[in-house]
């Protein structure tokens, strides 16, 4: 039976192209955005491919999750609502406090006291978290226990030491998390993404609502912002390399993530949405490779066939993880997910579309200048 479907924060990477997808099944879509600059330019009419690529394919509402008016109105005869609206990027998390709390947990206070008290259709709750709620992730002892490390050590770091340690224990060995580790998220920004899903997993089933969380990986793909220097690496460093200017690379250049193609990262969402058995599930969505910054570089170079100067400073971010990579198990056996393009492909995909779009004037600089100012770039 189709579904109406609620996309909060619809009119992003994600968001939009889950909304075509849901569309092209003949699922009846609308969307909530707030249609913030940082992502969608100053005139997002004319600025914002990914709008208009929702002309004709879903019911667009420009308001934010912060307003409980905005939020109501968006509700009417919905049965499913993924929750995507959230501010993102790690660093900037850590001196925009406010309104990342405000608006990634506030806004989905506001949604779930909205479906607690008022008559409403909606049936399922889908919520976008992060690989961010783990922190460091799991690792295992030489005697084989599985232990989830502290932070890392500023000072530690500072003398060039980047890697993860625990008292007790010489030697750590990462290992794929699974979605039973310790959450202690490392930055403001995964303290938000663990509330959200806290809020929606726990109250959700006591107003007759299934709810699921999926702990996105890292996303990446065409599509996403290269305007917004908070949006990750691959943006960052496709566009250096198209100016022609030097990347630097942070740490020692072997930190790593869970990189995972957007249209895997929308099937797994629309699988969410649709299968009748998904309610309930908890479900980390990535690819299962662990691939480091100079992985990436390389990747970068051969599918732009070009280089740039490449410095390995040593620099690094407070609240930045070391490495990362998803146990996938659980999505597979849940939802029948299993990521399905490598990451070579999929960034041979990318730059053939970055190759395509004008060249953005990012924030880049401003972004770190604005870290190092509050100390939180090393």
């Amino acid at each position: 039976m189709p579904e109406h479907v609620l996309i909060t924060g619809g009119a992003g990477f994600i968001g939009s192209a889950l909304a075509r997808r849901l569309a092209d099944s003949n699922h009846r879509v609308t969307v909530l955005d707030s249609l913030v600059a940082q992502v969608h330019g100053d005139e997002p009419r004319t600025t914002s491919p990914l709008l208009r690529s929702l002309d004709g394919i879903a019911d667009v509402r420009i308001g934010t999750v912060t307003s409980v008016e905005d939020l109501r109105s968006s509700l009417d005869g919905v049965t499913v609502v993924v929750h995507l609206a959230a501010e993102t990027g790690t660093g900037q998390s850590m001196y925009e406090i406010d309104r990342y709390v405000d608006t990634n947990v506030g806004g989905t206070a506001k949604l779930l006291n909205i479906l607690t008290n008022e008559p409403h259709t909606v049936r399922r709750i889908v919520v976008a978290s992060s690989r961010s709620i783990y922190g460091e992730g799991a690792y295992r002892t030489a005697s084989g226990d599985v232990v989830f490390p502290p932070h890392r050590s500023a000072d530690d770091m500072a003398g060039g030491d980047f890697d993860v340690h625990m008292n007790g224990h010489d030697e750590l060995t990462l290992i794929p998390t699974p979605e039973t580790a310790l959450l202690h998220p490392s930055s403001v920004y995964g303290i938000t993404k663990q509330s959200q899903e806290a809020l929606i997993m726990t109250t959700a089933p006591t107003i007759g609502i299934e709810p699921v969380a999926l702990r996105y990986q890292n996303v990446y793909g065409p599509g996403q912002s290269l305007k917004n220097p908070y949006t990750g690496i691959l943006s960052i460093f496709s566009t250096l390399i198209r100016q022609g200017k030097s990347i630097n690379i942070f740490e020692d250049g072997q930190e790593s993530r869970d990189f995972v193609y957007i249209d895997d990262v929308v099937e797994a969402t629309f699988l969410a949405c649709v299968a009748s058995d998904a309610g309930g599930t908890v479900a980390n969505i990535g690819s299962g490779v662990q691939t480091t910054v100079v992985d990436v570089v390389d990747a970068l170079f051969r599918a732009f066939d070009t280089t740039v100067p490449v410095t390995i400073s040593g620099n690094f971010r407070l609240g930045d993880i070391r490495h990362n990579v998803a146990d996938t198990t659980r999505a597979r056996e849940l939802l029948g997910f299993e990521a399905r393009v490598p990451f070579e492909d999929g960034i041979e995909r990318f730059v053939a579309w970055v190759q395509s779009e004008p060249l953005e004037t990012d924030g880049y600089e401003r972004s770190l200048a604005e870290m190092a100012e509050r100390k939180l770039l090393k």
